[in-house]
């Protein structure tokens, strides 16, 4: 069993499947404000290379707070995110991005008339090499950068399933193959570190199992670390090697799936205090998941 890290998170040990080069995340303190609104107040844990580790907790446990800083949309006021020896904290989200952390958002942002493989391209942005100038007069050198990305979408179009469907309209996919479109996007950058926000949110139970089945493949076959923040709870427990809770921007319990759905603090934030009329969350009722995370 992995040991507790010194930010009390158990962390998993690093996948077998581990790709090379890939570092740990350690996240330490992490707290962020807003006009006098504590949205994290000294978050931490760690992501070991090639595991799943999930951010789960009621609405407005700041889960989507933490992502955008992990991405650099947001700035902390104190604490340190470190990405193997590189600190994240304070750096625009193309910086982040080039050290090898791609993120996919709850929201679809596919060029809906472009074609899916035009569409995948658009994730090699980053490793592209070939300058405008000799892009724009075709010389040898940028035709045959092309030609090796356009191979390595097609890979990885395949690996996601969406190989049947390269020339088609991204914006022709059902919501389910278009999300797959995005995972496959933020693929194509080659990341180290992978955030997935919400990534099976609106599917059909169908849909969940094939993305989730994805998803482990990623961990699996590419080594890639993955932070993931989602509701459905059955795809957490299926997929994620460690656990951080969250509750109103705090850290209130971390360990493996089973560990967390049996802590009493995590049922609490879930369910409430249990009353003599029943369960009950704070405003009455349980607090359900929802956007506001």
């Amino acid at each position: 069993m992995a040991a507790d890290g010194a930010d009390g998170t158990r962390s998993a040990g690093a996948s077998p499947g581990t790709a090379p080069g890939v570092p740990p995340l350690r996240v330490r303190d992490l707290t962020v404000r807003f006009a006098g609104l504590t949205a994290l107040d000294a978050v931490g844990f760690t992501v070991a290379p090639g595991t799943v580790h999930a951010l789960i907790g009621p609405n407005g446990a700041g889960k989507s707070t933490c992502f955008n800083v992990l991405s650099g949309v947001y700035r902390a006021r104190a604490g340190s995110v470190r990405f193997g020896e590189h600190e994240l904290t304070g750096l625009p989200p193309h910086r982040i991005a080039g050290l090898g952390v791609a993120r996919i958002f709850q929201n679809l942002a596919l060029p809906p008339r472009a074609t899916v493989e035009d569409s995948l391209l658009l994730g090699r942005h980053r490793l592209t090499r070939t300058g405008f100038l000799a892009a724009g007069l075709r010389l040898p050198s940028a035709a045959r950068e092309e030609r090796a990305h356009r191979a390595r979408v097609r890979e990885i179009a395949a690996f996601v399933g969406l190989g049947d469907c390269l020339d088609r309209p991204a914006g022709s996919l059902p919501y389910g193959r278009q999300k797959l479109a995005e995972l496959a996007r933020a693929l194509c950058a080659e990341p180290r570190l992978l955030l997935l926000d919400e990534p099976v949110a609106g599917m059909t139970a169908d849909e969940r199992r094939r993305t989730a089945a994805v998803i482990a493949g990623v961990r699996d076959s590419l080594g890639i670390s993955i932070v993931l923040v989602e509701h459905d709870m059955g795809v957490v427990m299926r997929l994620a090697d460690a656990v951080t809770v969250l509750d109103f921007g705090r850290r209130i319990a971390g360990g493996t799936s089973a560990e967390v759905q049996n802590d009493p603090a995590v049922v609490r934030a879930y369910l409430g205090e249990r009353e003599e009329t029943g369960p009950a969350g704070r405003d009455g009722g349980p607090r359900g998941e929802g956007a506001g995370a």
